[in-house]
């Protein structure tokens, strides 16, 4: 359902922008998609619950150690042998930002802990700052490899403090609001999947409609490689995450089965939203790996949920 609804807010956006005057980028979207996506998430967020940090700090270690460290290599290792600038820039905003809004779907479904996955679904968003940091290290630094200019005055550190409230603070400080009215709460949860996909719909549909995105039709005209270029490459990007994941978590385990699913998804959702306002920074081809992550994550997700339901029964919760 949410792939169909992918689709088709994408390509209705998309045909929008082509035969109209397109949108014009307004953070008004990043709110939207705080309040719509990342809110609901947060009702089961617990302060008590970051306790659980320093108990499972080994399984969090891990977690970061993928996320953070070894799939960003992965990317940029990727991300140099595209030889282009956007899309080796798209590789590595996907590699920074874990989990996403259907990762506590994927982690409920397979048996994992859920308590865990919710701590580190906001430890993550908490982390994005350092996500855009890194973007813009990797920005400044390769550059000169791609013979591209990064502007040091466009860059990712200057939207952090702009993500960071409208995705991170304003969506929590509401959350805490409704959890007062418990009716609210119900109300949401029990609609949250049809919010989720309806969400999903409008964000796409805007951020295709706009007219920045509509530069993609230079890359059909001039450079049509570069969309095999960037398929190839997020292919790869998934398949190593994926064997990296298999070798590092214990999906045995609850806990490790719910850092497990931090690493095979990724936030794609906010990497489109960073993606559109970077295009004069990275170039347009950087929102091509975040439209094939879609095409690629999301049946991925299915075909591991499968599989790990009929592996053996997982050990009871520490």
């Amino acid at each position: 359902m949410q792939l169909a609804m992918v689709i088709l807010g994408a390509l209705l956006g998309y045909v929008y922008g082509m035969n109209s005057d397109g949108f014009i980028f307004s953070s008004k979207i990043c709110l939207f998609a705080g309040l719509t996506l990342i809110m609901p998430s947060l009702f089961k967020v617990k302060l008590s619950d970051i306790a659980l940090l320093w108990h499972d700090r080994i399984v969090l270690i891990k977690g970061f150690f993928l996320n953070y460290l070894l799939l960003p290599l992965f990317a940029v290792g990727i991300g140099l042998l595209t030889h282009d600038f956007g899309i080796a820039a798209g590789i590595f905003m996907l590699s920074v930002l874990s989990g996403g809004g259907m990762v506590m779907l994927w982690i409920r479904k397979s048996g994992g802990d859920t308590s865990l996955g919710f701590v580190l679904l906001f430890v993550n968003l908490l982390f994005v700052s350092l996500s855009l940091l890194m973007l813009h290290l990797f920005g400044l630094y390769s550059e000169e490899y791609f013979d591209a200019l990064y502007s040091n005055e466009v860059n990712m550190s200057n939207f952090a403090s702009l993500v960071i409230e409208l995705l991170i603070v304003i969506p929590f400080v509401a959350s805490r609001i409704v959890l007062l009215y418990k009716p609210a709460v119900d109300l949401v949860e029990r609609y949250r999947p049809l919010l989720s996909n309806a969400s999903i719909f409008v964000i796409l549909f805007y951020l295709f409609g706009l007219q920045s995105t509509q530069n993609l039709n230079d890359i059909l005209d001039f450079e049509p490689e570069l969309i095999w270029i960037s398929l190839a490459a997020v292919a790869g990007f998934y398949l190593l995450n994926i064997l990296a994941a298999l070798w590092v978590f214990n999906l045995r385990s609850p806990k490790e089965k719910a850092a497990f699913w931090h690493t095979v998804t990724r936030y794609i959702t906010l990497a489109l939203l960073i993606s559109t306002f970077s295009i004069d920074t990275f170039g347009v081809s950087m929102i091509l790996p975040v439209m094939f992550a879609y095409v690629i994550q999301i049946p991925i997700a299915i075909f591991l949920e499968k599989r790990i339901r009929i592996m053996q029964p997982t050990v009871s919760k520490e």
